[in-house]
């Protein structure tokens, strides 16, 4: 999600990590952040990549799961999950593949990486606004809910997400910063935390209120409150994003406004421990729709045997005949998440 990775690599380490008092920190700033030859150094070396690299292969995972149950049993929020997991796959894979490499290559994946990360969010908002329509009114979500009006949806937010990511072609990295941030720096910087947190943040709080007050109100009139599984998990995953995306927001603006990253070794930490924990969010998701859905679980455990069984056969001796393998069953007509 536009994570600041790809400018630390190969910049000049110092020997004594810079300190500042922060009690001068408002004469330091009054003007401009004075230039400095050295960097701060980065502290979570090689961490951040293994996470990617790890986060990566589970999401691949993920993605072949969902599109197996979307195939099936045709639900929208298999759908929704799918564009869900397939936005954070290309955040993963602009992480993975951050080097340095020429400035004009840069921007535009910038482009890239910035719309996905707005696909991401605001694929998550729709799943949230079908389970609140799926629960408080049934009878409109039948008569609209199909899975060509998810795939127009979907279609929908994607063309939004790729033309809201254009601005971010001239996003610098906070790395890069050695004078205070300009206008645009500072619109750019707000334009992301507004539209990938605090304004998702509002809508989520919004309506998971609204589906919670829902299902309390089934308990009082003495229904038994049926909380689906696509239901559970959309609360969880609102949750760890809420969650896991807080510390990296309120570094980049404590950042913008009190201190530069590239003169407070402190600062450094707390952004690439930020990016970090909000790196654990795409992984996270796997694990929160193992632990919810058994039907998920089966579907994965029949990908990876699917997977495993052409290399078992291939190493056979030639000639040794391959026992019979008997298909996993189908998934149950409207199994749900």
């Amino acid at each position: 999600m536009g994570l600041e990775g790809r400018e630390t690599a190969g910049q000049p380490q110092v020997t004594l990590l810079p300190t500042p008092n922060v009690s001068g920190l408002s004469q330091e700033f009054e003007s401009h952040w004075p230039e400095i030859a050295d960097r701060s150094p980065c502290l979570a070396g090689i961490i951040p990549s293994v996470l990617l690299g790890l986060g990566l292969p589970v999401s691949l995972l993920t993605a072949v799961a969902l599109a197996c149950l979307a195939t099936r049993t045709r639900k929208p929020s298999y759908y929704y999950l799918l564009a869900l997991t397939a936005s954070d796959i290309i955040i993963q894979v602009g992480a993975v593949l951050a080097r340095q490499v020429p400035q004009a290559v840069v921007r535009l994946a910038n482009i890239l990486e910035f719309a996905a990360n707005h696909a991401s969010v605001w694929i998550t908002i729709l799943l949230t606004v079908d389970r609140y329509t799926a629960l408080c009114h049934p009878l409109h979500h039948r008569a609209t809910s199909s899975p060509g009006r998810t795939r127009q949806a979907i279609a929908a937010v994607l063309s939004a997400a790729l033309l809201t990511g254009i601005p971010f072609y001239w996003w610098l990295g906070v790395w890069r910063d050695t004078d205070s941030p300009s206008t645009l720096d500072e619109v750019l910087r707000w334009a992301h935390c507004l539209t990938v947190y605090f304004i998702p943040c509002g809508m989520f709080l919004v309506t998971n209120s609204a589906i919670i007050h829902r299902l309390w109100r089934r308990g009082q009139s003495g229904l038994q409150p049926r909380v689906g599984k696509s239901t559970a998990i959309l609360l969880g995953i609102t949750t760890l994003f809420t969650l896991l995306w807080a510390p990296r927001v309120f570094v980049m603006l404590y950042h913008m406004y009190l201190a530069p990253v590239h003169r407070d070794w402190r600062v450094h930490l707390a952004l690439d421990v930020a990016n970090m924990v909000a790196m654990l969010h795409t992984a996270a998701n796997f694990s929160l729709y193992c632990l919810v859905s058994k039907t998920f679980r089966a579907i994965v455990r029949q990908v990876i045997h699917d997977a495993y069984l052409p290399c078992t056969l291939a190493s056979q001796p030639k000639g040794m005949a391959a026992k019979p393998v008997m298909e996993p069953p189908g998934l149950p007509k409207g199994a749900e998440v």
